[in-house]
Order: C-alpha cells, then structure tokens, then sequence
C-alpha cells in the first residue's frame, strides 16, 4: 500500500501492535469510503464505519497481494505454475520460475511474502475480533457480522497456509509474546480450528451483502468455504449439507458467457478493483497479446484435456499464433486495464464449484444419480451431453475432469485437487521439470525457522 506506515516485525507471526495495523486504510478501498485519518485502536472500536473500514482493507490487500490475488504473485498464477496449468516463458527470471520448475528453498521470496502476507492478514483479523468482542459501542448485531467476518478471512487464510505448508500455527491472539514462540499445529489441529471458526462465521454474518455486488462474505460464503473444508477433510454428509444451503439460496448463471462479469448470478464473493474504470489483475496477467507469449501461457495439458464442443474452451481460454505455432492462455476475464468501464471483477468462490463438491460427496456416499445431476448441472453450461459415469470410480474420474476445465488458473484448485486425491506424483511426476514427491509442500521460510526454532523441522525435501 502507498501510504501505508503499519509496521510489521521481519517474521511474519508476530507483528507489532503500533496504534492500530489499519493506518493503511487510507487507500485501496474496495468501493467503500474509507477515512483517511490515522486510526488508534483506542478510535477504531467506537465506531462502526471505522471497523467497517478496517475489514474492507483486508480484502484490499488480499486483492492486491498475497493468495487471492489475480495478479502474478497469486495463487492463481503461481500454483498454475507449480502443477500442469501454467507454462513458463520469460527469460527474464521472474518469482514464478522457481514454481515452474518446482526448485523452490527456503530463501525463496516469493514464498516468504506469501507466508508473511498470510499472517499479517491473520493478525488484522484477530485484532477485529478481539477490539470487537472488547468494545461496548456497538448492538449485538454489529458485534455479530464483524466478528464473523474477521473469523471468516482467519480461517479462510488459514485454509491455504495449511494446504500449501502444510502443519501450520494457528494463531487466534494478537498477542506478540505468545506468537513469537508459537509452534505448529498437526494438519487436524488445524483444520478443527479452521471448521470451528467457520461454523461461528456462518451463525454471525448476515445472508446478504449490503453492497449488493457480492464484495462481503456472507453467511452463505462461509458454508461454500465450511463445504469445501469439509470435502478435503473427508467429511462426505456435511460437504453435501453445506454445499446444498449454498445452491438452495444462491442463483446460477445460465450463459457461460457471463460467468466472469462482475453481474454474474453465480458469484458468491468478490474483488472490486481500487479504482473506477479498471477491472481485474487476472487479465493483466494472463491475456497474451504477442507470440511467442513473453511471460506464461496455458498448458497443452488442460486445452488437451477439453471435450470437443465444450464452451468453456471457446469462452474461457484464448489463442495466439504467430502463423507457425499456437499459444492458448486463459481468457476467464476479458477486460484489459485500459478500459474505461469495469465490467468485471475478481472472483474468489462461486457456485459452480460447490455443485461439484456435492456431487463428490454424493459419489462417495454412492448416490450415482443426484452426483451425476451435478455433474450435468456443470456440463449442461458447457453445451455438453449428460455424463456417462455411473459407477462411484467413474463418477469420481469425471469430477475430477470436470473441476479440471471448470476451475483452471483459479486460486490453485487444479493443485489442491490432485493433492487430496493422491495424485500429483502421477500426474505431475511425468511432466513437470523437477518434480519431486515432496514438493507436495512448499518450504517454511528459513527466516522463520531462525526467528522461532520451534516452528522447526522443516519440510522434507528442503
């Protein structure tokens, strides 16, 4: 951020306390005015539209840095990178090149930012919840939705570190003592907490988004994510619970061209972009506009792995040619910066992934006819013909295909996906440079590890 004059400590878990982290809320609001003063925790919970304010920065720089972002430090480019979604170009040795060719150290940048990125957001929330929780200057129903937010965005990016780092602190304190001697937390552990808080986040957050653009998590936000979580956990009646409340009250987008405008009905939240006129880092990172492509482009791996006739290839993923050879790159958002009008935003969950979530539950649960009703859901969109699948390993065969070409290039899912189903060795092993079966985790950053010996050991492989 610009102005910003928060301070953080060099290790990113234990940040320090200066007047308040949200002095940076003098720009990068998502569309909301924020004030441009300094805010003092002392200020910041005697009013309201302060904390709101505060709680929009979050999602500033979550838009802006760290996992969700669309630019090239995201998720998006760099887990594409890590699997089989992305190729790598550049002569020019950009941070994404240590993902591509899975040589990643402990010393590596990029992956320190991401952890430190993460855990400053941690904080942010943490001190929300708890400045809240201490503050008698608001009704119980604004004690409620700022709580639960803050308690979404904690194990929302609790979610991704132990995904990609796998066991984890899990910090609920903004205390510095206590987080300056933390030690990790088993992947169980972890996940507990990230359920528990889930399930207070979609008691406490409202069912709608005063905005009425999708830009705040609601209470149906946290059951898609508590969905998920429960997917990955194995958890096959609660995964179709949860994914069920979220498509019961959440609409669909028919037309698969309108699926990435910010005005789609399938979007369950989003990021506006900082200023009027301009719309998503995703196509600035993405779109290729010379050949050969200078920086990335899409993988003959996933334009290969489309079904002849399905519209997301025609819709979703664009091509360049220079007469001899032709590049693909994903075409999800469309609008270039120089744009005088936003027509789109940056997704970070939508409702499609949550019918493929139910039908996965479904299909572990054997229920061969309401998982494949999902699964057409999905390709019925796509202009394509009813699955064929109708035993549980067929069924689960064409979901994993299905969330391959519905959810490439978004936040890591292709990763993710091959992760908890024990496949990346397989997948990845025969065409990715470098594979390793223990690059299924990323290394801790060695300034932690010396910063706090009890974070320790390391990953293996690193």
């Amino acid at each position: 951020m610009k102005n910003s004059i928060y301070k953080i400590q060099k290790s990113g878990l234990y940040l320090v306390p200066v007047l308040f982290f949200f002095a940076l809320l003098s720009c990068e609001s998502l569309e909301v005015e924020t004030p441009t003063h300094l805010l003092s925790g002392e200020t910041l919970f005697t009013d309201p539209n302060t904390v709101e304010a505060a709680i929009i920065s979050i999602y500033a720089k979550m838009r802006e840095s760290g996992f969700l972002s669309g630019g090239s430090q995201g998720l998006s480019n760099l887990m594409g990178n890590y699997a089989d979604e992305i190729e790598y170009y550049s002569p020019n040795r950009l941070a994404e090149e240590q993902f591509y060719k899975n040589t990643l150290s402990p010393e590596d940048l990029t992956v320190t930012a991401m952890w430190d990125t993460a855990y400053n957001n941690i904080y942010a929330a943490n001190a929300i919840i708890e400045g809240v929780a201490g503050s008698a200057y608001f009704t119980s129903e604004e004690q409620a939705a700022f709580s639960g937010e803050a308690l979404f965005i904690r194990a929302l990016v609790h979610f991704y570190l132990v995904n990609l780092y796998g066991d984890i602190p899990y910090i609920t304190t903004t205390n510095y003592i206590e987080n300056s001697s933390v030690s990790r937390d088993p992947e169980p552990v972890v996940y507990e907490a990230i359920i528990a808080d889930l399930q207070k986040a979609v008691a406490q957050l409202p069912e709608t988004d005063a905005s009425g653009e999708r830009l705040r998590p609601t209470s149906y936000t946290a059951a898609a994510l508590l969905a998920r979580v429960y997917l990955y956990t194995e958890n096959w009646e609660l995964a179709q619970q949860y994914a069920s409340r979220v498509i019961d009250n959440i609409g669909w987008e028919p037309n698969i061209e309108n699926v990435f405008l910010k005005t789609s009905a399938s979007t369950l939240w989003q990021f506006s972009p900082n200023d009027p006129g301009l719309n998503t880092y995703e196509a600035a990172t993405f779109i290729v506009l010379s050949a050969p492509p200078a920086e990335r482009a899409l993988s003959n791996e996933v334009v290969n792995d489309f079904e002849e006739g399905d519209l997301r290839l025609a819709n979703w993923v664009g091509e360049i040619t220079d007469g001899t050879t032709t590049w693909y790159y994903p075409f999800k958002y469309k609008v270039g910066q120089g744009a005088t009008n936003t027509e789109e935003y940056s997704i970070v969950m939508r409702v499609a992934e949550q019918y493929l979530i139910r039908a996965e539950a479904r299909a572990r649960m054997g229920d061969v006819a309401a998982a494949q009703a999902d699964i057409n859901k999905i390709r019925t969109r796509a202009g394509l013909a009813n699955t064929t699948a109708t035993s549980e390993s067929e069924l689960l065969t064409a979901i994993i295909h299905e969330r391959r070409v519905e959810l490439f290039t978004e936040h890591g899912h292709r990763f993710f996906d091959l992760k908890r189903t024990n496949k990346l060795d397989a997948v990845l092993g025969p065409v990715k440079p470098g594979w390793n079966a223990t690059d299924s985790l990323l290394p801790l950053p060695q300034k932690e590890l010396v910063a706090n010996p009890n974070l320790q050991p390391q990953n293996p492989g690193y």
